[in-house]
């Protein structure tokens, strides 16, 4: 698939579907516990197919965990049956763990699965671009040296995060270059953590990194989203230079001021908040907070809805069918 293409095709026509980051919830419909799905490339893409069969989404989009990277390296994680898996404790303690951490291999731990996943999705899913999912090269080092530590380190021992970074950044590209050979058309790269960051810490620790994910994946048959959920705003210039095809944005920002700040041949989406509308809300809740989202930003032909972040696994089924029929509704 021409992605370049795709995207054009958007921009000419219009955006008349949503892309939710929609994964973890197509749990349910195929009938898993997420601690066995986040084990299992083949139930990863039955649940995307699901998901894909129930919903018609622009894209399809893999599962949003980001421990499997942290993993791959070293680190300790929690799995659960009906949330999303999360690092526990610190791998990186010293300097000297730092220089003797060591780049992991393809199939490490569970990349080979997620690698897997979208070798069969690939089979699956023929009608939309199926996208992959990875961790940014700062949110990455933060799951390693706790993220606490690298804030502090960040402005004490910059060097040392530089290390983690460079080590991060090298496994990353190896690893959503192999999604690219399974046949994702493309990746959504959540780089959470550097919300967290100053526009001069993030100039520094996230978008050179990012950028060199770009650049070396990028071309007319791959494409990167690039997804950050914290506070974007003051952070906007710097990152629109990664160079990514679509910036994702969650819901801690009013997404009419990223349309308003961002040139219009730069498609954007997001972002209703998947705690308290789609996993918490009810079905009013969700119908007010897509239709306001709608109301603001749909006139804008850069603008594509989505969810704020990742749905979580046990959100109501109910609420995301309620999501897209208010989608259909709008732009029928």
């Amino acid at each position: 698939m021409d992605m370049n293409k795709w995207l054009e095709n958007l921009k000419t026509n219009g955006v008349t579907k949503a892309m939710p980051v929609l994964s973890f919830p197509g749990s349910q419909i195929i009938g898993v516990g997420v601690d066995e799905l986040v084990q299992s490339g083949d139930l990863q893409a039955k649940c995307m197919k699901a998901v894909a069969d129930r919903y018609d989404t622009l894209a399809a989009v893999s599962l949003m965990d980001l421990s499997v990277e942290a993993e791959a390296f070293g680190a300790d994680i929690l799995l659960s049956d009906d949330e999303v898996p999360t690092v526990v404790g610190r791998l990186l303690e010293t300097e000297e763990d730092i220089d003797a951490l060591k780049i992991p291999k393809l199939g490490d731990c569970r990349t080979g699965e997620y690698i897997k996943t979208m070798e069969t999705a690939a089979k699956l899913i023929t009608d939309r671009p199926i996208l992959a999912g990875a961790i940014g090269p700062f949110s990455l080092a933060g799951r390693l040296l706790d993220m606490t530590e690298i804030m502090v380190m960040s402005m004490t021992d910059p060097e040392l995060v530089h290390k983690v970074l460079e080590k991060a950044t090298s496994f990353i590209i190896e690893y959503i270059g192999a999604f690219k050979k399974a046949g994702a058309n493309g990746v959504v790269i959540a780089e959470p953590a550097a919300g967290l960051l100053s526009p001069d810490l993030n100039r520094d620790f996230s978008v050179p990194y990012v950028k060199q994910v770009v650049d070396a994946l990028q071309d007319d048959t791959f494409m990167i989203v690039y997804h950050n959920c914290g506070k974007t705003i003051p952070l906007l210039d710097d990152i629109l230079t990664i160079g990514a095809k679509i910036y994702h944005f969650g819901n801690a920002i009013e997404m009419l001021d990223v349309l308003k700040a961002v040139p219009s041949d730069i498609m954007v989406s997001g972002n209703v908040d998947p705690s308290s509308a789609f996993r918490n809300g009810t079905k009013e809740d969700v119908i007010n907070a897509t239709q306001k989202l709608l109301d603001e930003c749909a006139s804008y032909p850069n603008f594509i809805p989505s969810s704020g972040c990742d749905i979580p696994p046990a959100t109501p089924l109910e609420n995301i069918d309620t999501f897209f029929k208010v989608i259909g509704d709008f732009y029928a």
